[in-house]
């Protein structure tokens, strides 16, 4: 089984034509590398599967809460399909290790780069549509990026509703502390401490401080609400 294949089982999706599917994993950076022709990379893909995401997104929100006004439902759709949660749902795929990347691109880090599995995951998306129709990328979308979306939601406004949390506790201080940092200017990595009154409640890394700020946040809430469970099933008062 090839790599490729290896992808689909993962994916439960079987491509007619699975060159549309290599053309989703493949990087500008890999593309020019290789001198492959013109649009071999999965921009074009990327900007199918976007609409195909927003289109698709939009519908599930609409049906799903027809109690929100046009604003929650704009402001929710925001949280699932920007890129950092897109990136996020290419965890469960390991969808990274699958991509073609230039030399280059590799060897700083682009299979962990958000920017890049964001529009990986739009190119599949776009290639699913191309091969299967609207009824299998929309199976696909339902599966991967549609589920959980009050745990996305908390990723996305980590750092919003880890602020209102601390605020809610009343008299305590939440801090970002940048613990290390590596690379060259360009291709810098950040790892940060999410601290209240001084004590690390969560880390996070990242290519921009702002990105491993958000997921020192999103991991203090889940330390959080781990705390709370714990201390609720223990019989204790819930103090969050």
């Amino acid at each position: 089984m090839n790599r490729i294949q290896e992808l689909e089982v993962k994916m439960g999706y079987q491509f007619r034509n699975p060159q549309l599917l290599q053309q989703a994993l493949t990087h500008s950076s890999y593309a020019n590398e290789h001198h492959m022709k013109k649009h071999s990379d999965n921009e074009r893909l990327e900007f199918l599967g976007d609409a195909v995401l927003e289109l698709m997104s939009s519908e599930f929100l609409y049906e799903k809460y027809p109690d929100y006004a046009e604003g929650s439902l704009t402001k929710l759709r925001a949280s699932l399909v920007c890129e950092p949660t897109l990136a996020f749902c290419t965890r469960e795929l390991d969808l990274g290790s699958y991509l073609y990347l230039g030399k280059g691109e590799d060897h700083t880090g682009g299979r962990e780069r958000k920017s890049i599995l964001s529009d990986a995951l739009e190119a599949v998306i776009g290639a699913i549509y191309l091969d299967g129709g609207f009824a299998s990328a929309k199976e696909f979308v339902l599966k991967y990026i549609l589920t959980d979306i009050e745990h996305k939601q908390l990723f996305f406004d980590s750092k919003t509703i880890l602020q209102e949390v601390v605020q809610a506790k009343g008299g305590h201080v939440l801090d970002y502390k940048i613990i290390r940092e590596e690379g060259p200017d360009h291709d810098k990595h950040f790892w940060v401490a999410a601290q209240m009154d001084h004590v690390t409640v969560g880390e996070g890394e990242g290519h921009t401080k702002k990105a491993a700020e958000q997921e020192a946040a999103y991991q203090a809430l889940l330390k959080l609400k781990q705390q709370k469970a714990e201390n609720l099933e223990n019989g204790g008062n819930d103090v969050s």
